[in-house]
């Protein structure tokens, strides 16, 4: 067979797995593709368990057999595939196994790159770990939380802070609220056909609604392990929110207590390590708890980030909703914050939730923002 016609049939049994062999679908002796294959098979062969792999999980490839070791998976990756690859496979070994093998050896930890899925497991696993790790895991975290920040901040400032009042015009000369109907129907006059120019001797601008008072914004995370991503999302989110003008942020976290982490809105990698996943879910609590904290209600946002399974009191919960959109208090319920967003929540108290005025969405961080600068605005 020539040469490419066997590395073709040598990616096509990478593709299909070892069951492919049966139909004389090999590597063909191809050493690389041979390693690729175990590399693969070391992550992605479901025979394999957790237990299996910290030992060193052997795994047949083809004719011949193969041993692999974390800390050889991970530098076999490093070599074979590129970033993207590389990125993807790592989230799959957080997922999939070794991960006690991770938390005891610092080292290994280091050469993972840092993603969400690893601060989901360095979370979840946060009380395994020995306190080498522990500073470890902080800077990995901090790492993520600062690129999802910078990556999230510009948009989600630009719509809060650019939630503006278009009933009403400012003196003041801010370009993002810029009237541009009104300046352009303003400054006809001045249109030279000639040159074809409008010239503007005139700006108009709405009036920004941050002059007014300010917003508070509540936000309550649930912390069911199904609510991880979101909640990773969340603390990220309240810590923009802090730092806009004229918006006070409230933040706590909930299961069957409350934890207030108002005072620590800002640091979202200590808000992140004092999750605690796992108990009940009594939602009902939280949006009492919520509902204590307001002082204007016509100017607050309770942001409830749940899956709605309620263990406590579902018709209390649904009464206490009731009860805040009838003074006022705009009240948010997220299924899911992220990019991925997947919700899997329970639908039908959304449903209830939904009918007594709150307002349910599965949604990225920016989307949030421009409900939030709808609600802001009107």
């Amino acid at each position: 067979m020539l040469d490419d016609k066997q590395q073709l049939l040598a990616r096509w049994r990478l593709v299909l797995g070892k069951e492919a062999e049966e139909h004389k679908i090999n590597c063909g002796g191809d050493a690389e593709m041979q390693r690729i294959e175990a590399l693969m098979g070391f992550l992605f062969d479901e025979t394999q368990g957790e237990s299996a792999s910290k030992k060193g999980a052997s795994r047949s490839g083809g004719k011949g057999g193969s041993t692999l070791s974390i800390p050889e998976w991970i530098d076999g990756v490093a070599e074979l595939f590129p970033q993207s690859s590389k990125e993807i496979m790592e989230r799959e070994l957080v997922k999939r196994r070794g991960i006690s093998e991770l938390l005891e050896q610092p080292d290994l930890l280091e050469k993972i790159e840092p993603n969400i899925e690893l601060v989901k497991t360095l979370i979840s696993h946060k009380d395994l770990m020995n306190p080498q790790t522990r500073i470890l895991a902080r800077k990995i975290i901090s790492m993520v939380v600062n690129q999802l920040k910078e990556k999230m901040q510009l948009q989600v400032e630009a719509s809060i802070t650019g939630a503006i009042r278009r009933d009403k015009h400012s003196p003041r000369r801010v370009f993002r609220n810029l009237d541009l109907n009104m300046t352009v129907r303003r400054n006809l006059k001045n249109f030279d056909p000639e040159s074809g120019k409008l010239f503007v001797d005139q700006l108009f601008f709405f009036a920004a609604e941050r002059n007014k008072k300010p917003w508070h914004i509540i936000i309550a995370v649930d912390q069911s392990g199904s609510m991880l991503d979101s909640a990773v999302f969340s603390a990220v989110m309240a810590s923009i929110f802090h730092e806009l003008p004229s918006v006070k942020t409230s933040l706590f976290l909930f299961d069957t207590q409350i934890v207030d982490l108002s005072a620590e809105v800002g640091q979202p990698v200590d808000v992140l390590l004092k999750i605690q996943l796992g108990g009940g879910t009594d939602i009902h609590q939280a949006m009492r708890y919520a509902a204590e904290l307001v002082r204007e209600p016509k100017r607050t946002i309770v942001i409830l980030i749940s899956d709605f399974y309620e263990g406590g009191d579902e018709r209390g919960l649904i009464r206490q909703s009731l009860q805040m959109a009838e003074s006022g208090i705009r009240t948010i319920g997220l299924g899911a914050l992220g990019y991925d967003a997947r919700p899997e929540y329970c639908r039908a108290t959304a449903k209830k939730l939904k009918k007594v005025g709150m307002d349910i969405l599965a949604c990225t961080p920016e989307k949030l923002a421009e409900c939030m600068a709808q609600i802001i605005r009107h």
